[in-house]
């Protein structure tokens, strides 16, 4: 299921990232007392009785003229699109300006829920001046203190009531698999070609898909569901200056995925977005199938394919047990392998093995290579055993996790590799004492 999405949302200088950093915890927004220092949406995971949903930071809102203040306006606009619960602050300091009512405004237009919460209420006085905030229209003010966290419990508090319900369901015999990658590489044209109809709107301009879109079909007997995800925005001449917004779009695609299909552009090559959204797909142990689009364009020799798949390889060195196709959505040239590959990773991803088989595995391993010494202590690997699926994860009892070297998980890893078929898919192992 996809996080739900807070934005918080007002005009300059009320305090916003300030609450953005209370909300998560830590000091990610940049906080400054001058207009306009958050450009810029911030984005970053947060958790409140138990749920997580992702916070936006924005900056103020303008109506001044000017390129800054028109993109900022379009950057706030941009996360409201993409929230499901919005938070507009204010600040008891000023009061009710004009600037709050047109941003008032704006959120009258928006179907979601709007929370509004006034700053800067560090003390009882102040949190008395609260009420001439209710001729916004936007329901009962909770005045909160950014700074000293006061008001915060109460405001969390609201904002998770107000969270949509967990809906999306997964059927058991569905493969979830999703399309990510920076804008422009193909993704829609993959999508329509997978299911030989118009299911998203293609145009050779970034962004032109803004939301997830969920498609279930049959291929050969298995039930898929394929989810293509938006790429960067674009409204007017305002562009997307940040790879945020294309990020968050992924994570919510993989969050819901068995499978994630990585797609590259080979007529462009490999950008650091590519690696920033892969990284995302390995961290959450979802199995993954990097996919080389528009294949049909470079010039090609004997090696070109070999070539391509080596640059990948010191590119994505964490990936490399990531399965490659290339692939042309122009042409349909291998795209038919494309379910075929999700359902064999999928497959990998759940299967499990033996305790027995594990701990055969195991000793003939320690007899290839010695178990490391660490200041004269060795480490003694006793028992192995697979916890979960999908990703597999294995615990390895041992007499000191601390003498589990980084470097003899990733042997134990390619051990695991190569006697068992867990093409691309992540293994985890966790060290745990023997007691």
């Amino acid at each position: 299921m996809a996080l739900p999405v807070v934005a918080i949302v007002g005009r300059p200088n009320v305090g916003k990232s300030t609450l953005f950093n209370r909300i998560i915890n830590e000091r990610l927004a940049i906080v400054e007392d001058r207009l306009g220092v958050t450009r810029d949406r911030n984005y970053a995971q947060a958790e409140w009785l138990g749920r997580k949903f992702d916070v936006i930071d924005t900056g103020g809102i303008t109506w001044d003229d000017g390129k800054i203040e028109e993109e900022i306006r379009a950057q706030a606009e941009i996360a409201i699109d993409e929230a499901d619960v919005i938070v507009m602050l204010t600040s008891v300091v000023n009061g009710v300006t004009d600037l709050d009512e047109k941003v008032a405004q704006l959120l009258y237009r928006t179907k979601k829920p709007v929370i509004l919460a006034v700053n800067k209420a560090d003390n009882p006085e102040q949190r008395a001046n609260i009420y001439d905030f209710y001729s916004l229209g936007l329901g009962d003010p909770i005045p909160v203190s950014s700074s000293h966290g006061t008001g915060i419990g109460d405001l969390l508090d609201e904002i998770v009531s107000d969270f949509p319900h967990d809906t999306d369901q997964k059927a058991d015999d569905v493969i979830s698999f999703s399309m990510i990658g920076r804008p422009n590489v193909g993704k829609s044209s993959i999508v329509n070609k997978l299911l030989g109809e118009n299911r998203v709107i293609v145009a050779n301009e970034e962004g032109t898909t803004r939301d997830a879109v969920d498609t279930p079909f049959v291929k050969d007997g298995t039930k898929f569901r394929l989810i293509d995800t938006a790429g960067i925005r674009r409204r007017g001449k305002v562009y997307e200056k940040t790879e945020k917004y294309s990020v968050l779009r992924a994570m919510s695609a993989i969050e819901r995925s068995d499978v994630v299909c990585l797609v590259l552009d080979a007529s462009t090559g490999i950008r650091e977005q590519d690696k920033h959204v892969a990284g995302y797909a390995h961290e959450a142990g979802r199995g993954i199938i990097i996919v080389v689009n528009k294949w049909d364009l470079p010039e090609k020799n004997s090696t070109s394919a070999k070539d391509f798949e080596k640059i990948i390889r010191q590119e994505f060195q964490y990936l490399d047990y990531a399965p490659i196709l290339f692939v042309s959505a122009k042409t349909g040239q291998r795209l038919d392998q494309i379910p075929k590959m999700v359902k064999k990773v999928y497959e990998n991803q759940n299967q499990r093995i033996q305790s027995s088989v594990l701990n055969d595995l195991l000793l003939e391993a320690s007899k290839l290579v010695p178990t490391p010494l660490v200041k004269g202590k060795r480490l003694r690997v006793y028992y192995m055993t697979q916890v979960r699926t999908n990703p597999p994860t294995f615990v390895v009892f041992v007499n000191d996790p601390e003498l589990m070297h980084f470097s003899y998980q990733r042997f134990l890893i390619n051990q695991l590799r190569e006697n068992f078929d867990f093409m691309g898919t992540p293994i985890k192992i966790i060290p745990r004492k023997r007691k």
